[in-house]
């Protein structure tokens, strides 16, 4: 190991000097404080599985983007707009030809409108 530099020296006395300046609870405390750290590190994790939630909900993430990009059925039509130009079409569709519902869907149309 290589000596210490100058800085280092310093640094190593100024903590020295402030560590002789502190009071005996505040001393205490700062002991009992460094053996609870210790301690917790010695430990076994107990819920070592936590880690790994994050890559797993990424990894479910991908293999459901996969599954809806490689799968045609789930993927939004290729023309979302056609589907518009059906249902705002002024002409009357097939199914109002007889004129049973005619006030009906007059109605509907008039509070799509508004």
């Amino acid at each position: 190991m290589t000596d210490p530099t100058d800085f280092e020296k310093r640094t190593q006395e100024v903590l020295e000097d402030s560590v002789a300046r502190l009071d005996g609870h505040t001393r205490s405390r700062l002991t009992q404080a460094r053996h609870a750290a210790l301690a917790q590190l010695e430990q076994p994790a107990r819920y070592w599985w936590r880690s790994y939630v994050p890559a797993g909900a990424a990894a479910a993430v991908a293999v459901l983007a996969v599954v809806m990009w490689s799968d045609p059925s789930t993927q939004p039509p290729a023309n979302p707009g056609e589907d518009l130009e059906l249902l705002a079409d002024s002409d009357a569709p097939d199914f109002v030809d007889d004129g049973d519902d005619l006030e009906f869907y007059e109605w509907a149309a008039g509070e799509v409108e508004s």
